[in-house]
């Protein structure tokens, strides 16, 4: 009855059309990664992982941790006035440097870093650098000055990754190292900061920097590599695919390969643009965290980092709780070591072939301290030996004069 009405059919046509328009318009105004965000097929997957000579053989990023602490006693001795400093002034202080013990006998390790000498007061042992520790931190005060304007961009990136583009100034002292900030960078704030950067108060009555980006769009490392191969026109949510290393002996299994070469054609989310409409559980908000791992990678001086110290950012960079295991996920990007009792997450594209990666002003210097550090071995190996030659002289000379003392107390009267 209601198809034999011609009105009823003209409004059941009304009604059909309607609803597909309905639909038609829901799927036209629909984000085009949503069926991507839906998705997630591997993220829990075990990957075993493999040893690999070349990345634990890289000696500047497993002496770092050594040469840190060095670092600081250096520029403690540097900025005195006087150029030198009686052992009392340090002898206290090793938890602030991060020394487990005596800080004389840290100092005494380093030969060629530290001269000791007897000061003039109270007969004291006093240290100054050596000459050609001198001569590198005179070279690293002019890098940090003809490089002020690329650190400063780095610290902006830093910041510009984060949620609401402010991080705890505690948070940002924790990776100076890292970053390759000087210190008292963050403390000089007129000098070395412009007006895009701003203090302000967060939560829990922490201070924070932060940084008003203007609107202008901030494009990664992938980004402007991309851009450069003409793989990548400046859209939102387009697919750029990770630079990847396989190391010798790693094959993947042909489901988890398979699933790579999926994950790989997935929209690239930068670190830099809202994420809000992801699903944490997808296999792209997977290659967000991914992103943000290479990107942070590639603003630090070795680009490596200890993995434990990256966990203090998953508050405020939006990172799952077990970003960790991202790392262990994608062994074609990144190289854990477990080299020296520490894991250390090692950014495979910038030590192959021709990286896209922008080396780190800092690099070269640390490299010469790690040389000249090298060289206390050899110094503290050279005076042992000598050490036992001198022993084994008065010894001998000791024999000499006991026997000259017996035989004449022999002789007969």
């Amino acid at each position: 009855m209601f198809f034999r009405n011609s009105n009823s059919k003209s409004h059941f046509k009304r009604l059909i059309f309607s609803s597909n328009f309905s639909t038609f318009s829901l799927f036209i105004h629909q984000k085009p990664p949503f069926r991507y965000t839906q998705n997630h097929n591997y993220v829990n997957v075990y990957m075993k992982w493999k040893k690999d000579p070349f990345f634990d053989s890289i000696v500047h990023i497993h002496k770092s941790i050594e040469l840190k602490p060095i670092i600081q006693l250096k520029n403690f001795v540097a900025k005195d006035p006087s150029g030198c400093i009686p052992i009392s002034a340090v002898s206290k202080r090793g938890l602030e440097f991060d020394i487990s013990i005596k800080v004389a006998r840290f100092l005494r390790q380093y030969p060629s870093v530290f001269e000791e000498f007897r000061g003039p007061e109270y007969n004291l042992p006093w240290f100054r650098l050596t000459p050609e520790a001198a001569e590198i931190d005179g070279e690293e005060k002019r890098v940090f000055d003809e490089c002020k304007e690329d650190l400063k961009d780095r610290l902006k990136r830093f910041i510009l990754m984060s949620k609401d583009k402010v991080l705890p100034l505690k948070i940002i002292k924790g990776m100076e190292w890292y970053l390759g900030l000087p210190e008292g960078f963050l403390e000089d704030s007129k000098g070395n900061l412009d007006e895009s950067f701003r203090f302000m108060d967060m939560e829990d009555g922490l201070k924070g920097l932060a940084v008003e980006s203007e609107g202008e769009k901030v494009l990664s490392t992938m980004q402007r590599n991309a851009m450069k191969n003409g793989v990548y026109f400046g859209g939102t949510m387009e697919g750029i695919e990770f630079p990847i290393f396989p190391s010798k002996g790693l094959r993947l299994r042909r489901k988890i390969e398979g699933w790579l070469n999926e994950f790989q054609k997935l929209p690239y989310v930068s670190p830099y643009e809202d994420f809000s409409h992801l699903d944490p559980n997808s296999d792209v908000a997977e290659k967000r965290v991914v992103g943000i791992l290479h990107e942070l990678l590639s603003l630090f001086v070795e680009h490596s980092a200890q993995r434990k110290k990256l966990l203090c950012l998953k508050k405020y960079l939006g990172l799952p709780q077990k970003v960790h295991k991202a790392f262990e996920r994608h062994p074609h990007m990144f190289y854990l070591s477990f080299k020296d009792k520490t894991c250390t997450a090692i950014l495979k594209e910038a030590y192959c072939g021709k990286s896209g990666i922008e080396r780190h002003p800092l690099l070269g210097v640390r490299k010469k301290y790690i040389r000249l550090v090298k060289e206390s071995g050899r110094i503290l190996k050279y005076r042992k030996t000598n050490n036992r030659f001198i022993k084994q002289e008065k010894l001998e000379k000791d024999l000499d004069l006991d026997s000259e003392s017996d035989d004449r107390t022999e002789l007969p009267l």
